[in-house]
């Protein structure tokens, strides 16, 4: 099997969550709100893009993400980490990601993660968030890991927990992207 063979038969999942400042239907939020919909638009005629996630709503504002009303999650699947990229940095999506601080907490700990899916597979919100939580505990592995810190789609096969009392590395710090 050839490389690009192998790696046609993954794709990238995305998942970011971010902490709201505000409700959702305040003043404050409005023009992150009114975005939402051009982005999204966006998003799904981008070069790479393959699914994102969303509710009845047209986006996944409504689903709900480790328990927390405040949390609003994002989740999307993408050919390869240079279409990720290239929809993140540019136009609107730039526009909203540069803004981020007026609208969303900034945490400390982990609000975005990576992993390889097989072609096909659309992920769900629980997995999203075993993926968060062991990038978490673990730090960058092939089974969630950041843009900053890849893995090859080959190495895609989850991982065995580790044994308990095992030192781990300490987890990437990240922004949350929009």
């Amino acid at each position: 099997m050839t490389e690009a063979t192998e790696n046609a038969a993954y794709e990238l999942a995305q998942v970011n969550i971010a902490r709201l400042k505000f409700p959702l239907d305040s003043p404050e939020l409005k023009d992150f709100v009114d975005a939402l919909d051009p982005v999204n638009a966006t998003a799904d005629t981008a070069g790479g893009f393959v699914w994102r996630l969303a509710s009845e709503s047209g986006d996944a504002t409504d689903i709900p993400v480790f328990g927390d009303e405040w949390l609003i999650v994002n989740m999307s699947v993408w050919r390869d980490s240079d279409a990720l990229t290239a929809f993140m940095y540019q136009g609107r999506h730039r526009e909203l990601l540069a803004r981020r601080r007026e609208w969303f907490e900034r945490v400390q700990e982990a609000m975005a993660t990576l992993w390889w899916v097989p072609a096909g597979h659309r992920p769900t919100v629980a997995e999203a968030e075993d993926r968060l939580r062991h990038l978490r505990a673990h730090g960058a592995t092939p089974y969630a890991f950041t843009l900053r810190t890849t893995f090859p789609p080959q190495a895609a096969a989850p991982l065995p927990e580790p044994a308990e009392g095992a030192e781990q590395p300490a987890p990437e710090g990240l922004d949350c992207p929009v």
